[in-house]
């Protein structure tokens, strides 16, 4: 009996503990706040990849902004600028002979500013509309609050009316693909409301339909395209003890004692080529399949869709007092006071937007993720691949969310197919190219004029995402699939890589370091880093591509050649990392962009240890960039201070960015509006990504032949616990830290392999393996590291010494699907 009342006890008290460990766990995933959102950048996010909405939480009327995944404005087709191609020769020539102004000028006679009749510039990215449900009476709420649990993509709402507390909870359901909206009371019969519709769009419809409310449009027109993207959402309740009746365009609940509200969004859009889907029967489909459902089921079914994902990372920086506060007073109290709860928040919400925006089978996140309420929002919404695409996906592999990669990896399959005739048609090319944007209809072409879009390097950005996933995964299936997109590439740029005159190197020409001009009015230029860097990659992917999968011997030893021939990087007299071919770096530069730090993050040229001038230059030219930028800017920032290993830069940038954001339209501010979201301004979603990537950055790093534990940990961290972070070659790293030293480590290896560690003090196995000081060259390879040339150095840069902190090289053996535990010794 004794035994028995032991396990009894012992099982109460294991449950009590789990218990107690999802609630603090749900408590700190939360964004909560105690008033409704006054204006769309205090509303809060749900989404399921496909379809989001934005909620503001009024107790007298609701609003639910809606969005539907593919309502662009236009039509299928490309935006090639065949002009270009005759004018490529004599552009590149004055670019030779240093007569940059005058290949500008033709350059964007060529390309204008401004669309050209015949073309476009993209389409934008569209709302379908709002849902309004109105109670009335209810404008003197009290006892309010509002949430977003980013654990289980929940949104609540609850406040007190008369004695009576009413709750409304929402989400976006991954399984059912429809948004849900449960509305209750503590007392029967008091739910009573009106549902209403509306969209910005010039062409829609409201009405009801067998009590249904149907909301009907078609997108917008833009440049040379005409709207043609249908959309319907259909909204239904179901009511337990009360009556649900219908006016021509609105729904109206009566005393109920319960209503769940189900909106279903469709439109007929099938493929970027292909508009003949029904958006009618798309959005009745799932709507009849949903309701068919319990709610409580569909709840149930939708936290486990998503907590398969959401839960396989967690962050511990410790907790403060602070972390009771409402959301956006802890935003506006981050940088002077001591919240890192709100860091592990901020880091996990991250995630939570790139679970909710990208889904295996949908568009991948745009500018705004999957969240937008203008028919013509800033940038159009679109994909800007010269750095913003990319950074939405930078979190995907190191953060354990790899099925979020898999709609970016969809869309290069098509810009592989309309980037042909980009090359073709513009510059006479093999393969497939882009430059540094595309839409839904996966334009290539330049856009915006030729001081900003002609750059012809947006695919060999996207591209590295391909192989970087081969790295983390070691999929050898997904690298066959994908072989051709990264041939295609190379293709590309063997046949448009230029010789240039004076050191007879071979680089990009037309192109620029993306947006920035190296004199008034021009960006235009041959060789710039950024480019030099990225074919780098392109070449050695492509090499590496085919030596893993046993083909194109002959085309892999011609990458070889060129690859041999491409210019080195250069540290210029400010002792930077030259921005172009030519040492025009200014040192009162503040570019947004740190485009020739490419080499540094996200790729793996620039190392402290087998480089340490080149590391030491790319530090320089970051410090004369400054800090404080545009959101996004400073997300990239985070990453590139943390792989120059200095952790308390790299929290700097955070508390720059966790701080409130204005409301102004335009500019280059930064911060973090009061739901989290990202500031350009106006919100822009890749700050978000940036920065998640930038947290799991300073705590693991796996680009420089190692997986590097806390390489940059800030002196405010000095204690914590991750669990879950994914290191190149399969390697799950779960790591708790004690006074800047880790305390206890499991590695979890999905392939195998020699597990090369880099770590400031020394660790010893527990249990079973062989840990051994390292030695030679990293025998795993997915840890190759990159053998590039010699940087040129100018006569006028001071020599610095490179002080890089004090590291031990231990190597562990691993055999597939084995965890490895160690401890400090």
């Amino acid at each position: 009996m004794s035994i028995l009342r032991s396990v009894i006890c012992a099982f109460v008290l294991i449950m009590t503990v789990l218990a107690d460990s999802a609630a603090q766990t749900s408590t700190n995933m939360k964004l909560w706040y105690n008033k409704p959102a006054s204006n769309w950048n205090e509303a809060l996010p749900l989404g399921n990849g496909r379809i989001g909405a934005m909620i503001f939480g009024e107790t007298a009327r609701e609003q639910l902004q809606l969005n539907e995944e593919t309502v662009w404005s236009g039509e299928p087709g490309n935006n090639v600028n065949a002009a270009l191609y005759s004018a490529l020769p004599e552009i590149r020539q004055l670019i030779f002979e240093g007569k940059h102004k005058e290949a500008q000028a033709l350059a964007l006679e060529k390309i204008p500013r401004g669309a050209p009749a015949h073309l476009n510039y993209g389409m934008q990215y569209q709302p379908v509309g709002n849902l309004f449900i109105s109670f009335p009476g209810h404008e003197g709420a009290t006892a309010y609050t509002r949430d977003l649990d980013i654990g289980n993509a929940m949104a609540s709402v609850s406040y007190k009316v008369d004695g009576v507390t009413y709750k409304r909870e929402m989400f976006s359901s991954f399984p059912d693909e429809v948004i849900i909206i449960r509305l209750t009371a503590d007392m029967p019969q008091s739910i009573s409301c009106t549902l209403g519709a509306d969209s910005p769009h010039k062409s829609y419809s409201v009405q009801t339909q067998e009590k249904q409310l149907v909301l009907a449009g078609i997108s917008g027109d833009s440049d040379n395209k005409k709207g043609k993207v249908k959309f319907q959402a259909r909204i239904q309740p179901i009511v337990k003890g009360g009556t649900v009746t219908a006016t021509a365009d609105q729904l109206q609940i009566t005393g109920a004692d319960e209503a769940i509200i189900y909106v279903s969004m469709g439109t007929n859009f099938k493929n970027y080529k292909d508009l003949s889907g029904d958006e009618a029967s798309r959005a009745a489909g799932f709507l009849a399949a949903a309701t068919k459902k319990k709610y409580s089921k569909a709840r149930e079914e939708h936290i486990k869709t998503y907590r398969k994902y959401f839960d396989r990372v967690s962050l511990d920086l410790g907790k403060t007092d602070a972390a009771n506060k409402p959301t956006d007073a802890r935003v506006e109290q981050f940088a002077g006071g001591n919240d890192p709860q709100l860091v592990s928040l901020y880091f996990q919400f991250g995630r939570y937007l790139l679970i909710s925006s990208s889904q295996p089978g949908t568009q991948p996140a745009n500018l705004q993720g999957i969240w937008n309420d203008r028919v013509s929002p800033p940038w159009d919404s679109k994909y800007t691949v010269n750095i913003n695409t990319e950074m939405n996906y930078w979190p995907a592999e190191v953060t354990n969310l790899p099925e979020m990669h898999e709609p970016l990896f969809a869309m290069l399959k098509d810009l592989a197919e309309t980037g042909k005739e980009s090359a073709k048609n513009m510059y006479g090319a093999r393969g497939w190219n882009m430059h540094h944007n595309t839409d839904i209809w996966r334009m290539s072409g330049p856009i915006d004029g030729a001081f900003y879009g002609l750059w012809p390097m947006g695919g060999a950005w996207l591209t590295q995402h391909l192989w970087q996933h081969y790295l983390y995964t070691g999929d050898k299936k997904f690298l066959q699939e994908y072989y051709p997109i990264l041939k295609g590439k190379a293709l590309f740029y063997a046949d448009v890589l230029q010789e240039d005159p004076v050191n007879k190197w071979l680089v990009v020409t037309p192109s620029m370091s993306p947006e920035n001009g190296h004199q008034s009015g021009v960006s235009i230029a041959a060789g710039t880093t950024m480019d030099n860097q990225l074919v780098f990659d392109v070449f050695s992917n492509t090499i590496r591509a085919a030596e893993i999968l046993g083909t194109d011997i002959a085309f892999a030893d011609s990458l070889k050649a060129i690859r041999d021939r491409l210019p080195p990087m250069q540290i210029g007299q400010h002792g930077q990392l030259q921005e172009w071919m030519h040492d025009w770096d200014r040192t009162n530069d503040k570019h947004r962009h740190v485009s020739h730090l490419y080499g540094l993050y996200p790729s793996n040229q620039v190392s402290p240890y087998s480089h340490p001038q080149l590391f030491n230059a790319a530090k320089n030219s970051l410090v004369y960039r400054g800090d404080k930028s545009t959101g996004w800017s400073m997300g990239w920032k985070v990453n590139l201070w943390a792989r120059l290993l200095d952790g308390n830069r790299a929290y700097k940038l955070i508390e720059d960015q966790l701080s409130p954001a204005g409301y102004e339209a335009t500019g280059q501010s930064g911060g973090t509006y009061p739901n989290l979201f990202d500031a350009h301004p106006p919100f822009q979603i890749d700050g978000n990504f940036g920065c998640t990537s930038g947290i799991a950055e300073m705590l693991l790093q796996s680009h420089d032949g190692t997986l590097h534990l806390l390489p940059a940990l800030p002196d405010r961290w000095s204690s914590g616990e991750v669990k879950g972070l994914v290191a190149r070659g399969g390697f799950v790293v779960d790591m708790r830290w004690e006074n800047g030293k880790v305390k206890q480590l499991a590695i979890h290896s999905k392939l195998g392999g020699n597990c090369r560690i880099r770590v400031a003090d020394s660790l010893v196995m527990q249990g079973k393996g062989k840990l051994q000081k390292a030695a030679g060259e990293n025998p795993n390879t997915f840890y190759q590291v990159s053998h590039i040339k010699e940087p040129q150095i100018s006569p006028k840069a001071t020599a610095a010494n490179v002080e890089l902190p004090q590291t031990i090289l231990l190597d562990l053996g691993t055999r597939k699907g084995k965890t490895y535990t160690l401890l400090a010794n």
